[in-house]
């Protein structure tokens, strides 16, 4: 693996973002956190709704400034679901989890791009095993991670031989992101979810692949992940 670097991750503040900054601080980097709430940690972050692309190019120009302005990875970590039928989420509340989960992931790596490294720079995305599996009461969410599958697959072939591009597809995860949820959308007393530290290991290796190395996209899920394949 080579230095991993300076890396901005968006929804570094909680769940498998957080893991991620705390396995590239161990791993010798620099975590550069972008979120809407304050990370319980000394890292390096801005508040920012990953929604509004012009706050985040914003923030992510500051926080590449303080690193002498180069980045060296991207992770998108951020994002947000609202489950129920379509008739039955409020509009507003469905375009926001596209807003955030697939136009945050775009507005992230738009801003990252002028202070990423070349050939070296990564950018990691994360999709979920619903970008490639549609299940009922999921639409935006479904729509949103398949959306972040199509762009990731799009700027690979787009920024081939300038950056490496790495699709995550990750499993359900033992974090935060099902609180809140009525009984029947949060996961069984005897679902298998993943750690996020051990999703996050798993990030960090594709951020540390050398240059003309890729590792395209990675499935990372428990051994009896319903949802895959």
């Amino acid at each position: 693996m080579t230095d991993i670097g300076n890396v901005l991750i968006s929804g570094g503040a909680s769940g498998l973002g957080a893991a991620t900054a705390t396995a590239v601080a161990k791993a010798g980097g620099t975590p550069l956190v972008l979120d809407v709430a304050v990370p319980d940690s000394e890292h390096a972050y801005r508040l920012v709704d990953i929604a509004d692309s012009a706050a985040v190019a914003e923030a992510t120009a500051e926080l590449a400034a303080g690193v002498g302005g180069r980045l060296d990875g991207v992770f998108t970590a951020a994002g947000i679901d609202c489950c129920g039928k379509l008739e039955d989420v409020p509009a507003t509340d469905w375009e926001r989890v596209v807003a955030v989960d697939l136009m945050g992931t775009a507005a992230v790596v738009r801003a990252a791009l002028p202070h990423l490294a070349s050939p070296a720079g990564r950018v990691v995305t994360c999709a979920s095993t619903l970008g490639l599996k549609a299940v009922s009461d999921a639409t935006a969410y479904c729509a949103a991670k398949f959306g972040v599958v199509g762009f990731t697959r799009a700027l690979a072939a787009e920024t081939a031989g300038r950056y490496g591009v790495t699709l995550l597809v990750p499993g359900g995860m033992d974090t935060a992101f099902f609180d809140g949820r009525t009984e029947q959308y949060r996961p069984p007393p005897d679902a298998h979810l993943n750690r996020p530290e051990d999703v996050a290991a798993a990030v960090v290796y594709a951020l540390g692949q050398p240059p003309g190395c890729e590792i395209r996209e990675m499935v990372v899920c428990a051994s009896e992940e319903s949802s895959w394949p």
